[in-house]
C-alpha cells in the first residue's frame, strides 16, 4: 500500500466540502486512494481515478491529481453503481 501526502482545502469552496456533497469523508477518499480496487483515467480529463470501498460497502470513485510522487489533491469522489 503506497503513502502519500493528501492536500485538503477545508474551506466552503474546497475539495474537502464537495467531497463532502456526496456523502462521502475524507478517510474513506484517502483509504480508497491508497489501496484501491481498481485504478483507471478519467475519459474527460485523464486524470487517476481510484474505486474501492468505503468502510460502510459503498463502491467509491475518487478522482485526484498527482502534484509530486507522493502528494495527492482530490478532486471528487461519488458512489458508482456496481
Amino acid at each position: 500500500m503506497p503513502w502519500y501526502d493528501f492536500i485538503w482545502n477545508t474551506g466552503v469552496d474546497g475539495n474537502a466540502a464537495h467531497i463532502a456533497e456526496h456523502g462521502i469523508d475524507v478517510v474513506a477518499v484517502e483509504t480508497i486512494v491508497c489501496n484501491p480496487i481498481r485504478l483507471q483515467r478519467s475519459r474527460t480529463t485523464g486524470r487517476p481515478i481510484a474505486i474501492g470501498r468505503s468502510s460502510d460497502g459503498r463502491l467509491i470513485a475518487v478522482v485526484y491529481e498527482h502534484l509530486d510522487l507522493v502528494t495527492v489533491y482530490p478532486i471528487t469522489a461519488f458512489e458508482v453503481e456496481e
